[in-house]
């Protein structure tokens, strides 16, 4: 990761009026950079990428796979990453090429487990998601 970005854990990010606490995200070193206009987190648009690890429950794995999926198209955010146990015998899926009209992501590359996953764009390029991250 280049040294003007950083990765967060536990942060709100917030679009809309809406509020969405990843499991990991990157965005800009000093988030003073993107603060939320009510200064309850950070603004999701200046976010560069979400890292999710699906819950389990159907709830849960709706909201990940779902709900945050448009809620984070919506808000531009360029990556968002899925590390499902629960899709198969386990899927990394990668999302890119956010329309936030559309609420959708126009890419999407699934990597069962056992196949690196290698993030294409952005502050995380070339970060591997393998079996070291996906088997503990």
């Amino acid at each position: 990761m280049d040294g003007r970005y950083a990765a967060y854990q536990g942060g709100a990010l917030i679009h809309r009026r809406k509020v969405w606490i990843p499991d990991l995200f990157i965005a800009p070193e000093d988030l003073d950079e993107i603060p939320d206009e009510e200064d309850l987190g950070v603004d999701a648009s200046g976010v560069q990428a979400v890292f999710e690890v699906v819950s389990p429950g159907r709830e849960a794995q709706s909201r990940d796979r779902e709900r945050k999926r448009r809620a984070y198209a919506r808000a531009g955010i360029p990556l968002y990453v899925l590390i499902d146990d629960f899709d198969g015998d386990g899927t990394v899926v990668i999302l890119t090429a956010p329309d936030p009209g559309k609420a959708v992501y126009a890419d999407e590359h699934r990597v069962p487990y056992g196949t690196d996953a290698v993030i294409p764009d952005g502050p995380a390029k070339g970060f591997v998601i393998g079996d070291a991250i996906v088997r503990q």
